[in-house]
């Protein structure tokens, strides 16, 4: 099995086939940046983007990958120049401890790709499924309205 990370094609040996798209990009591909919180697809911390839509890696079996394209946090950015959600981030100083900002991050990609110029309810829907345990909610809702400011300016 050939599949495509970060656009970057990897053969899957038979052995890691039966596994969640999760474990194969932590565990074989050594892409740690992608989390595992939950297991169950309820916290976000796994979510990357299968097709630009963002995805919980640890209910999506790597057999279902196909002939997708899976983006993780670490091909979020392009080359060195850091994604318009990954500069909000740093300028509203979003995380505390971590662990499920990069699940944010992606959840708030996608969500930006079909909504370019939310409001704060509909920022507040899109990224209610992803669980932060230091309440950083406030800074990730600011951070995801400047990062639709920032993708108009980059595309003006």
């Amino acid at each position: 099995m050939v599949i495509t990370i970060n656009g970057a094609t990897h053969t899957i040996p038979e052995q890691w086939q039966s596994a969640s798209l999760l474990t194969v990009l932590r565990d074989y591909l050594n892409l740690t940046g992608t989390k595992f919180g939950c297991g169950k697809g309820l916290c976000g911390a796994c979510t990357v983007h299968i097709n630009g839509a963002a995805v919980r890696s640890c209910l999506f079996p790597i057999r279902a990958v196909g002939q997708s394209s899976v983006i993780t946090i670490e091909g979020l950015a392009n080359g060195n120049t850091l994604h318009p959600v990954q500069i909000a981030w740093i300028e509203e100083s979003v995380p505390q401890c971590g662990y499920c900002q990069a699940g944010q991050m992606m959840t708030a990609a996608a969500f930006l790709e079909d909504n370019p110029d939310p409001n704060t309810e509909e920022i507040t829907k899109a990224m209610n499924r992803n669980l932060c345990r230091c309440g950083t909610y406030p800074r990730i809702r600011r951070a995801v309205k400047r990062a639709s400011g920032l993708k108009k300016g980059i595309q003006q």
